[in-house]
């Protein structure tokens, strides 16, 4: 079998290099001529774990190829996956130009019959949309299939090889059969391929994430009242994750959800739901809760400085919205950032992967270094917003050193406030009890 994909951000990306992996002939293609060229030199464009060993692996076996060429990139596709960008409208609501152009695009160069599949995140009933734009370009049979996908950046790769389930939305048997073929590779433990009505696949996608959107919203919400009834968000957790109906993921309090996927799913699903009438309260409310979320810390360090920041030295640990990743689209760190300069704050931050990123959006209005100690050199207070492993074992004693004054506002959670007021450390933390020498 042979496939394309049209458009190599990060879903096009890996989905395309996972697909070789299991000895697919994939043709990638995109319109960024820069981009296109650095892939066939054997550069990626974005982080992610193990991706690069699967990549340089299909170069070198020439199953894994790109193009600039939608003509040549599906020209003898049997299935081509749409992974384009749907950016958010200033109304909420999903941009599908560059889905439905492409769309258009392939219905002039179709030459036999081909399933078209709608990777990208899209509302629903944007496959009838796709076949129109087809349909009006050729006479040639083909079939539009909705397949979301459900990668979690940082774990991706693992995440589309050992998939929990593949949802798979098509009208025909013949597409069902192919997509099927295609995916079986993948789920040979056992684990379904769920297949089932277009719309509702196209739905899936976007209740999934709201769902675990308002999981996050709602252990925040419970990690507010515990600073005011004085318990600890950590023990409530534990006493409700256990409860298998709830489970453990996705109930660690901290200062909201960011990301290219949660954000702009629940504005697009609310988005949808207005269009229709429906009043999605409780979507709406996790949107209000966590842009209040995100900017939590903001109020507790204005506190702690007697609302007086102007000309403050702030370490920041944690740039990207999550870590094992470079992005840093709806990061929290992001939206800080700008309020503490706004306050007239000097910043010194770190992150792992994400500086340069960082610094093209901020450019010198912050500095960025080397090292994560580095930023603490001078600091009157250390901020944390990515909960990156280096960041969790530091070495206290070089810290106390660096930093001007021993406070650290940790929207994440990292340390057990008993044991930062033993290693000397005023701690003021989301959910818990502050702590103060």
């Amino acid at each position: 079998m042979k496939i394309a994909v049209v458009g190599t951000g990060y879903v096009g990306l890996v989905t395309g290099t996972c697909f070789s992996e299991i000895g697919i002939q994939v043709k990638c293609v995109d319109i960024d001529e820069e981009k296109v060229k650095k892939l066939q030199n054997g550069t990626i464009p974005i982080y992610e774990p193990g991706l690069d060993l699967l990549f340089e692996r299909n170069i070198r076996e020439k199953r894994l190829a790109f193009t600039t060429s939608l003509a040549e990139g599906i020209n003898d596709a049997d299935v081509i996956f749409l992974a384009l960008p749907t950016p958010p409208n200033e109304d909420g609501s999903a941009d599908l130009k560059y889905v439905l152009k492409v769309a258009e695009d392939i219905g002039t160069l179709l030459k036999r019959y081909t399933i078209i599949v709608d990777k990208s995140t899209v509302p629903v009933g944007t496959a009838e949309l796709v076949k129109e734009k087809i349909s009006n370009k050729t006479s040639i049979e083909f079939d539009v299939a909705s397949n979301p996908e459900f990668l979690r950046e940082g774990v991706a790769v693992e995440d589309f090889m050992k998939p929990d389930r593949v949802v798979i939305g098509a009208n025909t048997d013949k597409a069902k059969k192919i997509l099927g073929d295609l995916y079986a590779p993948l789920v040979r433990q056992g684990n379904p391929i769920i297949f089932m009505d277009i719309r509702s696949a196209e739905l899936t996608k976007y209740a999934a994430n709201a769902f675990l959107a308002t999981k996050i919203t709602f252990m925040n919400e419970i990690a507010n009242l515990c600073e005011l009834l004085g318990a600890d968000v950590d023990m409530v957790r534990r006493g409700i994750g256990t409860d298998n109906r709830i489970g453990k993921r996705f109930l660690f309090a901290g200062i909201g959800y960011g990301g290219s996927c949660f954000p702009k799913d629940v504005q697009a699903l609310a988005k949808s739901s207005k269009e229709v009438k429906y009043n999605f309260r409780i979507l709406n409310a996790v949107m209000e809760i966590n842009n209040q979320q995100k900017i939590k810390l903001i109020d507790k360090i204005k506190a702690y400085f007697n609302h007086d920041l102007k000309g403050k030295t702030i370490a920041i640990w944690g740039l990207s919205f999550k870590p094992y990743t470079d992005d840093i689209r709806e990061a929290p760190a992001i939206d800080n950032i700008y309020k503490l300069l706004d306050a007239g704050v000097n910043i010194q931050a770190y992150d792992p992967e994400a500086m340069n990123n960082v610094r093209l959006i901020l450019g010198d209005k912050i500095k960025l270094v080397n090292e994560e100690y580095d930023a603490l050199h001078n600091a009157d207070a250390l901020m944390i917003f990515t909960e990156w492993p280096v960041f969790r074992t530091p070495d206290f004693s070089i810290m106390k050193s660096k930093m001007k004054n021993n406070i650290i506002f940790d929207g994440r959670n990292l340390y057990d406030p008993d044991t930062m007021k033993e290693n000397g450390f005023s701690y003021i933390s989301i959910g818990r009890k502050e702590v103060y020498v």
